[in-house]
């Protein structure tokens, strides 16, 4: 180390100071050759590089010329210091030489902790240390009265200990010892979890008995008192409606007329007995429903088939079709009936495949013919209102399509345009030749096996409809 760093009460001589470090020189030492004084930790450190010269004067040195200036040295060491911790409050002032010896006293000189936990403070802040902030410190807890060191208290035991009194975590207010707070918790607390046995849901012990009123599966009795057994609260309305034996029932003939109630557990009796009646109940109620029914599917069939006066038939699988009307001829393939308006004409189309009269063989023959019709009494006659066919070109591109249409208006003298009658057929008017076979080749007019034909009655002149 360099010289001293220390304070000294009164300035020393210039000689005292060391050249190199500019400090009171410690262990002094004298180059004979030219009389000047280094610290010897000084003057080595020079003499280390290599170059033997006089720092003061580069003037060439032997070691052999270096001696020790004990005068000087004593010079120093007797010089009065002050305590290296005088900024700290040490009022020590006494010889450089005596420092060493009043440092093991000094209350501001720093010592290490006696309990080893690596700290080093002043004497004077020791006790402080050891009594409030020493982690190694042996402590007694206040609460199970044994001791501790300070960190092991502080991390672990605080907040674990058996004999801490604590408040209840259910917040029900009690305060009691944490030995004890597993037991309270789990079998005193009023405000501790506990489960329905009935039901298996979590309630607060103090509203548990209030649930029980509510529960769904607390077990009640059968109002009928049918057995001692007790059933769920939540299944009741179930039992006494459908499992319940001494529970009033209507016979299960009841939608067909029987008006008999009993028990339940006598129901099988009273069915067994009253075979013949229920028999003859179920055949009117059969009876009366067939004839809903027809009545029924009389309004729905009316009701789809009526039109704005646009029928279109889709007549398929055209290529057999044709084949039998050439086998068998004068064969007639009729269309579904359909109305003109809700309350219109009713007529149907019919198509000859092969040609019918002079048509027969090279030309398909269309025709339209009137049906007796539910609104007939109500409707003009003859019937006057113009119709035309046409049947659809299915080409792909809409620009390139062209249909076939025919259309004629009806003669008010001929029969087939009167009111139709029941005990007479209907007779049909159209066109024998109304496309040759040839024609239908040309175009797309059969597509996929399919021939889509359209009949349409203008409505627009006749109020009726």
């Amino acid at each position: 180390m360099p010289g001293f760093p220390y304070v000294f009460v009164d300035r020393l001589p210039r000689r005292c100071f060391c050249p190199r470090c500019q400090l009171p020189m410690k262990d002094a030492v004298l180059i004979e050759n030219c009389g000047h004084r280094f610290c010897d930790v000084c003057l080595q450190e020079f003499l280390s590089a290599g170059v033997f010269k006089c720092p003061e004067d580069d003037k060439s040195l032997d070691y052999a010329t270096i001696y020790p200036d004990r005068k000087l040295q004593s010079e120093i060491m007797n010089s009065v210091i002050r305590c290296t911790h005088f900024k700290e409050g040490c009022r020590w002032v006494d010889k450089l030489q005596k420092l060493q010896s009043h440092l093991g006293s000094c209350r501001y000189d720093s010592t290490p902790c006696p309990n080893k936990c690596s700290a080093r403070l002043s004497r004077l802040s020791l006790l402080d240390h050891i009594e409030f902030s020493c982690p190694k410190a042996r402590v007694k807890c206040e609460f199970c009265c044994q001791e501790f060191p300070r960190e092991y208290l502080e991390m672990q035991h605080v907040g674990e200990c058996p004999h801490e009194v604590v408040w209840c975590e259910n917040k029900c207010g009690a305060k009691l010892e944490r030995r004890f707070l597993g037991n309270h918790s789990k079998n005193e607390c009023h405000k501790r979890t506990v489960a329905c046995q009935y039901c298996s849901r979590e309630f607060v012990q103090e509203t548990l008995q209030t649930h029980q009123y509510q529960c769904p599966r607390y077990p009640v009795t059968c109002p009928n008192r049918c057995e001692p057994t007790k059933i769920p609260r939540e299944d009741i309305d179930v039992h006494v409606q459908e499992i319940c034996p001494t529970s009033m029932v209507a016979c299960s003939f009841k939608g067909a007329g029987c008006k008999h109630k009993c028990a339940r557990f006598s129901l099988d009796k009273h069915l067994e007995d009253s075979m013949k009646q229920h028999l003859s109940l179920m055949c009117s109620l059969v009876s009366t429903q067939q004839e809903q029914i027809e009545n029924l599917c009389s309004a729905l069939y009316s009701i789809t088939q009526v039109t704005d006066g646009t029928f279109i038939w889709k007549i398929t699988d055209y290529k057999q079709k044709l084949i039998e009307s050439m086998y068998k001829n004068g064969v007639e393939i009729t269309s579904e009936p359909f109305y003109t308006a809700r309350y219109g004409y009713k007529m149907a189309a019919s198509v000859f495949l092969n040609g019918n009269g002079n048509g027969e063989g090279k030309y398909l023959s269309v025709y339209i013919k009137l049906i007796l019709g539910e609104y007939d009494n109500i409707l003009e006659w003859p019937f006057l209102l113009p119709i035309s066919f046409t049947i659809f070109d299915q080409c792909a591109d809409p620009d390139k399509r062209a249909n076939y249409s025919e259309s004629f208006e009806p003669d008010p003298t001929w029969k087939h345009f009167r009111k139709p009658t029941p005990d007479a057929d209907s007779l049909g008017f159209g066109y024998p030749k109304f496309i040759s076979h040839e024609v239908l080749k040309t175009r797309n007019y059969i597509k996929d096996d399919t021939l889509i034909l359209k009949v349409k009655v203008d409505t627009s002149k006749c109020a009726s409809s």
